[in-house]
């Protein structure tokens, strides 16, 4: 490889930030770091400038952003420090820049997603938020701007892996498709007691290394709604054609099932740098770092049905993506709400699902056939102020 790939990692000081470098790391001689950006964390992201020198960092609050240019210039070192979502936006389309990697939880990424997209980077896509509200937006600003979407979330990376490079002949190929989810801490969990779930309980999953929203989200199996509501985009799928198994040992990340009634699986340990090595080399591989897979030392994999009394939340991908455009969008807004909600102590565990599933009940979207970005971003604001609303009535009981 001639020129190294220049790199904006987008929410570096989180799970998927952090093991993008790793990868990164792994690879001198083929990435560079151009651009990082975090939210709050200015430690981490001061060592992070510390270790790969990015040219550009920026953070959500001006105050985050005079502290880190304060630590940078105490050590002589030259990263300019930028600051908010129009500097993120900025970033992601940076003329220099040849891939993006969305790993900023939640719908505060997807305008950043659609400036990469726009701009027709290579974009490594972990914030699978920007699929749910964006839906159809954002896959219109992927193929106007000729960027490569390349998904990272496990799931959808093992069914990108099982697909032929040209996809035009997916969906001729694809009769369904398998998400597999491990069941999150509770699968085993009597459900009469999920009420007392704490969030310390929530975060501690069983397989992967997680934040801690994505690790609530996959105790209530809401990640696993929201990966069926990104998968229907990324692959193009009829809401029927995309279904989900627990499958708890997490070592099949996902299948296709074709019209042959073949199955095409993707395995491997369960570790993040798989897939995030995959995006940034697709169409070869390379190192990731991850342990290798040792079959030898396999217990039993096992599969279950999913419940929808145990995983409620599970089973309103379906009926949102068969409910008018925006809907997916106020669902994630009632979830974000909610699920910091509980980190936060104010409602309890299965509080997040009344929320989500009210606040679903009453807003329906109104968005037009030509809805822009900025229509999704109000509905978001609607959804969240009437879920927020919510959420003070349940506390307050």
């Amino acid at each position: 490889m001639s020129a190294r790939q220049q790199l904006v990692i987008l929410g570096s000081t989180g799970s998927i930030g952090v093991s993008t470098l790793d990868v990164v790391a792994r690879h001198p001689d083929r990435y560079q770091v151009f651009g990082l950006s975090a939210q709050r964390r200015v430690d981490l992201l001061l060592a992070q400038c510390r270790q790969f020198r990015p040219r550009y960092a920026v953070l959500a609050t001006e105050a985050a952003a005079a502290e880190l240019r304060t630590a940078l210039a105490l050590e002589g070192l030259a990263t300019e420090v930028l600051v908010g979502a129009d500097a993120l936006c900025s970033l992601a389309a940076e003329p220099e820049v040849h891939a993006v990697m969305a790993a900023i939880v939640g719908a505060a990424g997807l305008p950043a997603c659609m400036a990469a997209a726009r701009a027709g980077k290579r974009l490594l896509l972990a914030n699978k938020e920007a699929l749910v509200v964006g839906g159809a937006l954002f896959m219109q600003a992927v193929a106007a701007g000729g960027a490569t979407l390349l998904p990272i979330d496990s799931e959808h990376s093992a069914i990108f892996q099982c697909l032929p490079e040209d996809r035009s002949t997916w969906r001729q190929r694809i009769d369904h498709i398998v998400l597999t989810a491990s069941g999150g801490p509770f699968r085993q969990r009597a459900h009469d007691t999920l009420h007392a779930v704490t969030p310390e309980q929530a975060v501690a999953h069983p397989n992967w290394v997680m934040g801690r929203k994505i690790s609530v989200d996959s105790a209530t199996m809401m990640n696993k709604a929201l990966e069926v509501i990104e998968a229907r985009w990324l692959f193009d799928l009829e809401p029927e054609r995309i279904r989900v198994v627990i499958h708890p040992q997490s070592i099949i990340h996902s299948m296709v099932v074709c019209r042959d009634a073949s199955v095409l699986a993707q395995l491997g340990t369960p570790d993040m740098k798989v897939p995030i090595a995959y995006g940034l080399a697709f169409p070869e591989r390379i190192e990731s770092g991850a342990a290798s897979l040792d079959f030898l030392q396999l217990n039993a994999l096992t599969f279950e049905q999913p419940e929808r009394s145990r995983c409620p939340g599970l089973f309103l991908a379906w009926d949102a993506l068969r409910a008018p455009a925006g809907t997916t969008a106020v669902l994630n807004a009632a979830n974000e709400e909610a699920v910091a909600a509980f980190l936060a102590g104010t409602i309890g565990f299965t509080a997040i699902h009344k929320v989500n599933a009210q606040t679903l009940e009453r807003l329906p979207p109104d968005l037009g056939p030509g809805h822009t970005l900025a229509d999704l971003l109000d509905l978001d604001r609607r959804a969240r102020a009437l879920a927020g609303g919510m959420i003070r009535e349940l506390a307050a009981r």
